[in-house]
């Protein structure tokens, strides 16, 4: 087994062992493996944000809580091949590319036999061009979008002129090869769509930004214009639907 492999089935055991710690020895003697080995392959999972802890003394051992992770999930091997194709395909410069590599290795890690092999062969023959992009920003513009936090940014328009914004980020979009965030600017007291391409700086502030309806700031924002018009035609119509309910229900 390794260790991509051996990581994921240590997780899987300490589920399954909820909510019973395991020792170290318990788990080195079930992977036929040494202590060194487990301390390292959980410290790994401590630095990757899985939920494990130690519970010292006697009866302690190692824990998970099972509700911040996911159960096991069984893939056909078509989904098993379409998700690792996919994650495999992700631009470098998107948001949540990194997650989008971790989940890649999870997944890969998850199958056994021929669907492992099919999905992994077949993710293998997808090719990605790097593009440039700045990962501070892409990072800051995830960790906003998570948190609903508001953002500080620095924005180049298509004249060349820079401007510094704080915004109240609503949703992501991508169009043509493109991804734009969608907030609400305060400075211009409107929704606005951001190139993620043209954000030269960005800031996480600590400030809670307010809810705001995606579909309204997508369709009177400035990156509606990236698209051909029919592309948005959907969600004019929900909107419509949506306004229309409302004013039956005020009736």
């Amino acid at each position: 087994m390794n260790r991509t492999a051996r990581l994921y089935a240590l997780v899987e055991e300490l589920r399954a062992a909820v909510p019973r710690p395991l020792t170290v020895a318990a788990l080195a003697a079930h992977f036929e493996v040494n202590t060194r080995t487990v301390q390292r392959d959980l410290q790994a999972l401590l630095e990757a944000g899985v939920p494990v802890r130690t519970t010292p003394g006697r009866g302690g051992g190692w824990s998970i809580d099972p509700a911040m992770t996911l159960p096991p999930i069984r893939f056909t091997a078509d989904e098993a091949s379409a998700l690792a194709v996919a994650l495999a395909a992700a631009d470098a410069s998107a948001p949540y590319a990194g997650a989008a590599r971790t989940a890649a290795q999870k997944i890969a890690a998850s199958m056994t036999g021929p669907a492992s092999v099919a999905a992994q062969e077949l993710a293998a023959r997808i090719v990605t061009l790097p593009s440039p992009a700045d990962s501070t920003v892409r990072t800051a513009v995830e960790r906003a979008l998570t948190t609903n936090t508001v953002l500080r940014l620095s924005y180049i328009d298509a004249a060349g002129r820079e401007s510094d914004r704080v915004v109240e980020p609503a949703g992501l979009l991508t169009a043509d090869g493109r991804w734009y965030l969608i907030a609400w600017c305060r400075a211009r007291r409107a929704g606005r769509g951001f190139r993620l391409d043209r954000i030269a700086a960005a800031t996480v502030t600590g400030e809670q930004a307010q809810p705001h309806d995606l579909t309204e700031l997508l369709l009177g924002s400035a990156a509606a214009d990236a698209v051909q018009p029919t592309a948005l035609a959907s969600l004019a119509h929900s909107a419509r639907e949506t306004g229309s309910h409302r004013r039956a229900r005020a009736r």
